[in-house]
């Protein structure tokens, strides 16, 4: 009788354990549910109506990718002048220094490096100043008076009328051109790009392919034509270094020009603060 009593205590001791696994699982399952319930609506989009569709599509363009912006042409041809003119000048720097300055070769090294340090120094204050305070367009427009004030300083300063050859004036030139040089490095390209819409992306691969197409262009033919300009013609006695530096500076204006001249078309983007 004891035996058969503490077998029927077992059995129900087991039961009872079994239906509580049973039980626990049960929840456990109903709990997981939930959070897979929970976790898929946040998943789930917020608002997939037609007037979130629509939205969507106005915002595109319709799904249509519309004409192609030729007023970029402009900022390729601004972006050519430019290098053109950068380019130029540092051909023939490091000649002008030893050969019209007449500064030892040390000397007109450091003085060379220092100009190509800062140029590639000042894009992050260009950036700074057109993401953080008056954009891109008003960034690369008063950078540029400042860069061709640069380029007319360089100009005059190596004319053996005004007291060439000395080194205050040409350096104050050279300051000028690196800040403007780099000022509107970082600005350019983004300000091309910000002409097409978001479902414009092939035109936008075609542009950037024309526009560091231009630069290289650019850079080639000042680094061929300067140099000529400043040992077949003579002007003033000499090496005509004026006729050299002046040609960039002609550049120079003509790439402001062709930027202002878009100026009613270019889309601009308004700074929020």
């Amino acid at each position: 009788l004891y035996i058969s009593v503490c077998v029927g205590d077992n059995m129900i001791r087991n039961e009872t354990e079994k239906d509580q696994r049973e039980a626990e699982s049960g929840s456990l399952e109903k709990i997981n549910e939930n959070e897979l319930t929970s976790i898929e609506k946040i998943e789930s989009p917020v608002d997939t109506s037609n007037e979130a569709n629509e939205l969507t599509a106005n915002e595109s363009g319709g799904g249509k990718k519309g004409k192609y912006p030729k007023i970029v042409f402009l900022i390729i041809l601004n972006e050519l002048c430019e290098r053109f003119s950068f380019y130029g000048l540092r051909t023939i720097l490091y000649i002008f220094l030893t050969g019209f300055i007449k500064l030892d070769k040390d000397a007109a090294t450091a003085i060379y490096h220092a100009f190509t340090t800062i140029c590639y120094f000042t894009p992050i204050v260009g950036a700074i100043v057109s993401d953080g305070y008056i954009g891109l367009y008003r960034t690369i427009l008063y950078v540029s008076f400042i860069y061709c004030g640069g380029n007319l300083i360089l100009t005059l300063t190596s004319m053996k009328p005004l007291g060439a050859p000395n080194l205050i004036g040409p350096a104050i030139g050279l300051i000028i051109i690196a800040i403007g040089t780099g000022g509107i490095k970082p600005c350019v390209a983004a300000f091309g790009g910000n002409q097409f819409r978001s479902n414009q992306k092939r035109y936008l691969e075609t542009f950037f392919s024309m526009f560091y197409l231009s630069i290289n262009i650019g850079s080639t033919i000042g680094t061929i034509l300067t140099p000529i300009f400043r040992s077949d013609v003579k002007c003033f006695g000499g090496d005509c270094y004026p006729l050299a530096f002046g040609v960039p500076a002609v550049f120079t204006l003509t790439s402001i020009v062709l930027f202002i001249i878009g100026t009613p078309f270019y889309r601009r983007y308004l700074l929020f603060r």
